[in-house]
């Protein structure tokens, strides 16, 4: 009742605000930011807001106090690599393949898994 406790966790918040804040720049206001914050920093934030989602849903659908498996964390950064940095630029001219993007993913994934992939804390007392 109240949502997903993890989708208010601050870290998963402040990924977001940034990443919205990422995308507000880059379509409307058009700020110069440093190369590296416009080229890798979404991808640092991608995949821990796309776990955050799917352990919102695994802990409303499934276990309330659950987290996600390891193997679940490696398959997702695999595919988001595989799909965004080997495959979809075989397809659009838009999309360039970065080997440092592959580490961002990795990176974001590692840090999901060390400070959100966490079971919540105890349940609260009636």
């Amino acid at each position: 009742m109240g949502g997903a406790p993890g989708l208010r966790h601050p870290l998963l918040v402040g990924a977001a605000g940034l990443y919205g804040g990422l995308w507000l720049n880059r379509h409307w206001l058009h700020w110069p930011l440093p190369a590296l914050v416009t080229s890798h920093l979404a991808d640092l934030l991608a995949l821990p807001l796309m776990l955050g989602l799917a352990l919102a849903a695994h802990r409303w659908l499934i276990d309330p106090r659950g987290t996600l498996p390891v193997a679940w964390l490696v398959g997702a950064w695999l595919g988001v690599s595989v799909w965004f940095e080997g495959l979809l630029p075989l397809w659009s001219a838009r999309a360039v393949a970065d080997p440092l993007d592959v580490l961002a993913y990795a990176a974001g994934t590692l840090g999901f898994h060390y400070w959100l992939n966490r079971p919540p804390g105890p349940l609260p007392r009636a």
